[in-house]
């Protein structure tokens, strides 16, 4: 994995900080050459004095169901508790998608639950499926 270049906003980013924030990252999933889309995670607030990493993936179409996004998130969990202090790592995704579920539970993550019409997209209000994952959970 490598680090994640853009323009715009991105691009001013990248200049400042590389991506990488005590407030969230991102990072590019590559193989050989090969950019296939990027893994991002933001801090999210738990209580006055703890937060956790909320991650997500987005693959471009011809990386997707290759193994490409269950190894980019593994790959991601690692450094993020190899460089960080968290103990939790969520994820969300909509209820339809099956693949980013898949991935999620090869990656370690652990299904807590659906929060109904959580997402608003393409004109209609969406369940997501909360997962975590936990340090302790790391074998």
């Amino acid at each position: 994995m490598a680090g994640l270049v853009g323009s715009g906003g991105l691009a001013a980013a990248l200049a400042q900080d590389g991506l990488l924030s005590a407030e969230g990252g991102q990072l590019m999933a590559v193989a050989g050459g090969d950019r296939l889309g990027f893994v991002a995670w933001r801090k999210a607030t738990t209580s006055r004095s703890s937060y956790c990493w909320n991650i997500g993936a987005q693959l471009l179409s011809e990386a997707r169901g290759r193994g490409v996004g269950t190894q980019a998130q593994r790959l991601l969990t690692r450094y993020l508790f190899a460089h960080t202090q968290v103990v939790r790592l969520e994820a969300d995704t909509e209820r339809g998608n099956i693949a980013e579920q898949r991935a999620l539970e090869k990656s370690g993550f652990t299904r807590e639950g659906v929060q109904r019409s959580f997402v608003f997209r393409d004109g209609q209000w969406r369940d997501v499926v909360r997962y975590s994952l936990l340090r302790d959970d790391l074998v």
